[in-house]
């Protein structure tokens, strides 16, 4: 793999940062405050999900009445509060493959659903922002994963050609999402294990410091 993979590509959310789980929780309380009922498999399916497809799916689920927009807005006010009061934490071996990867002299990015503004805070929040050279944003492109646009766009940027990256996902949609680009998928699962995700990995380890050994 040494003479293959020329960067590595992170995801934030239940990658890097243990956010993940507060989107299981915080979709259904969202939910639940615009009368809608969610369940914990429907929470699930909403990791990593982007535009258009995470509106549609709602409105698939309940109806063509129910408001993205707001219950996001109010998910997300709901999971601020919650990092304000916990604070955010950093994925087992973070910091090590990140260090790793920088003594190896392999650029680490992040390709993330969430916002730019977040991203930057959340990862000065934990510490490890000058790790990237670049972050890259599904909101930059037209769809979000598990669509491979945000992927293909970022290798672009980065200048190399998706089969030289490896991207690293914890979420069953943000590893469809690096598999359509061309990416090589290395999953850390994180709520969800990989095994219906196999045929789409270049491999599976527990946690982010494992990865060091594939390189």
């Amino acid at each position: 793999m040494e003479h293959m993979i020329k960067a590595v590509l992170f995801d934030m959310d239940g990658t890097l940062i243990d956010t993940e789980r507060y989107f299981r929780i915080f979709w259904p309380k969202a939910m639940a405050e615009f009368g809608f009922s969610m369940s914990d498999a429907q929470a699930l399916q909403m990791r990593s999900l982007g535009r258009p497809f995470a509106p549609a799916k709602l409105k698939e689920w309940f109806g063509e009445t129910v408001d993205y927009p707001a219950i996001r807005a109010r998910r997300t006010e709901m999971m601020e509060a919650e990092f304000a009061k916990d604070g955010l934490q950093l994925k087992a071996g973070a910091l090590e493959i990140l260090q790793a990867l920088r003594r190896r002299g392999i650029p680490a990015y992040v390709v993330t659903a969430s916002p730019i503004e977040r991203t930057e805070r959340y990862l000065k929040e934990v510490g490890i922002r000058e790790y990237f050279p670049r972050i890259i944003s599904a909101t930059e492109v037209k769809q979000g994963k598990p669509a491979p646009d945000v992927y293909e766009y970022a290798c672009k940027e980065i200048g190399l050609d998706p089969a030289e990256c490896a991207a690293v996902e914890d979420s069953p949609n943000g590893v469809l999402s690096a598999y359509r680009a061309g990416c090589k998928v290395i999953m850390v699962p994180d709520q969800t294990g990989p095994d219906e995700m196999r045929e789409y990995l270049y491999a599976a380890v527990p946690t982010l410091k494992e990865i060091e050994e594939l390189l």
